[in-house]
């Protein structure tokens, strides 16, 4: 019986796909943690403070650097693959312009915003993570489009590894560095690697073709999957900010401490998510009555892992003070209360991941913005109340709620009458196909 689990888990396609991104993701946060290290003792903390600062108000904006055009591409390329030229060549011109545009937006606000002597970090940081790291997270979503999850992986781990080792380098020659020093040698390695990233797409694909007139009609759409991103990362990282804000330091030490590995927890969940989101598009083109079963099936193929999770970090949560050290005790507390965490979230995914499948993206954003929107006014009661304890019920309440708006969503828009509509209105905006088989691909045409 268990030979012939794992023989099947083996065959499957959509497992091997989430082990490549399971294995890029959770190396790039062992690097990216390490790389953290690093910096803090080359740069101190004076300009560690800098870097910071800046690196905030970048992470804020780059978002909408490529304006959902990795979504876009998954979305429509994964319909019609003929299209893929279009929109990869669409991709990279939305990156230049939006991304562009963004940073002398940084540029001419920057000096009210943060200090004037951070002003040179900030742009060369904005030229990195709003320009070059968005080509190369859209050529790792076309990789992930064809469920080429090796390639995807690798894209995604490369910017990270290259980062810690000009890091580590720096720091055994000079021991000592500025923040514009790092800001300019992250500029050049992400440099690097969208140059790479786009050699791979072409070399595999095909060169890009350009459409204004087709990135100006999915602008909006775009939008949407934008701000979705910014969205999530308000309800995820907004209590962090308030406890800060109180000077909570100690409490969001410990609470910070516990979401992370949260966060190490959900990683097979999210690489399962992430290597069945294209095949949420290809069903997608006939409305959201054709994506329900496969959401319920990735949701009871994820809940798997996720009670292990649960489990796990409930039982050994103990240990995290002989690793992180004796400062950290409380976290074993704060652990315990957010272990939940991972349950929830299996069930907002998979519904979520529908909701965009099916060209309702907007629902999906709705959802989440109720959702960041709750979670701060949730956090600005609770936390100057119960210090990191209300973050914790706070963040459980948010996801936990999320999770039910995204299936009451979902299993609303599935409804066969309202469904069917949906599918004639995709089919008649213009270019969705029927998508082709599974042997079909795009030449070098």
């Amino acid at each position: 019986m268990l030979e012939a689990h794992i023989r099947r888990a083996k065959n499957s396609l959509l497992i091997r796909n989430a082990g490549w991104l399971f294995a890029g993701q959770g190396l790039s946060f062992v690097v990216q943690a390490a790389s953290f290290i690093i910096l803090a003792r080359l740069l101190q903390s004076t300009e560690y403070g800098i870097l910071a600062g800046a690196v905030a108000l970048v992470t804020i904006v780059s978002q909408f650097g490529a304006m959902g055009a990795g979504q876009l591409y998954m979305r429509y390329v994964s319909a019609d693959r003929a299209m893929s030229h279009r929109y990869w060549g669409n991709a990279l011109l939305s990156v230049l312009t939006i991304g562009g545009a963004l940073v002398a937006l940084l540029w001419l606000v920057g000096p009210w915003l943060i200090r004037r002597d951070s002003l040179y970090v900030l742009i060369l940081l904005a030229l990195s993570e709003c320009v070059f790291v968005q080509v190369t997270v859209s050529a790792s979503m076309v990789f992930q489009t064809f469920e080429k999850m090796r390639v995807s992986a690798t894209l995604t781990l490369l910017t990270s590894v290259l980062r810690f080792i000009f890091a580590l380098a720096m720091l055994v020659l000079f021991r000592r560095a500025h923040a514009w020093q790092w800001a300019l040698a992250s500029l050049i390695i992400s440099m690097l690697v969208a140059a790479f990233a786009v050699w791979a797409v072409t070399q595999e694909y095909g060169l890009p073709s350009f459409s204004p007139r087709l990135l100006f009609r999915r602008m909006g759409e775009g939008f949407v999957f934008a701000i979705s991103g910014s969205t999530t990362s308000v309800y995820n990282d907004l209590d962090k900010v308030i406890l800060s804000h109180y000077g909570m330091l100690v409490a969001n030490g410990i609470y910070s401490m516990a979401y992370r590995i949260i966060n190490i927890g959900t990683m097979p969940i999210m690489s399962l998510v992430g290597a069945a989101f294209p095949r949420f598009f290809q069903a997608g083109v006939d409305g959201a009555d054709a994506v329900l079963p496969m959401a319920r099936t990735l949701l009871k193929r994820i809940l798997v892992p996720g009670v292990i999770a649960v489990a796990g970090m409930f039982l050994f949560a103990p240990i995290l003070p002989r690793l992180v050290g004796n400062s950290y005790h409380d976290a074993v507390s704060a652990l315990r209360w957010l272990c939940l965490i991972p349950i929830f979230r299996c069930f907002s995914l998979s519904a979520g991941d529908a909701l965009s499948g099916a060209g309702d993206q907007k629902f999906r954003l709705i959802c989440q913005a109720t959702a960041a929107i709750g979670n701060g006014l949730l956090n600005l009661y609770l936390i100057p109340r119960y210090s990191w304890h209300g973050a914790a019920w706070a963040s459980l309440l948010t996801d936990g709620g999320l999770g039910v708006m995204n299936w009451a969503a979902l299993l609303y828009l599935a409804r066969p009458s309202r469904s069917a509509a949906r599918a004639k209105t995709l089919r008649a905006q213009g270019e969705i196909k029927m998508p082709l088989t599974e042997n079909q691909s795009v030449g070098n045409s």
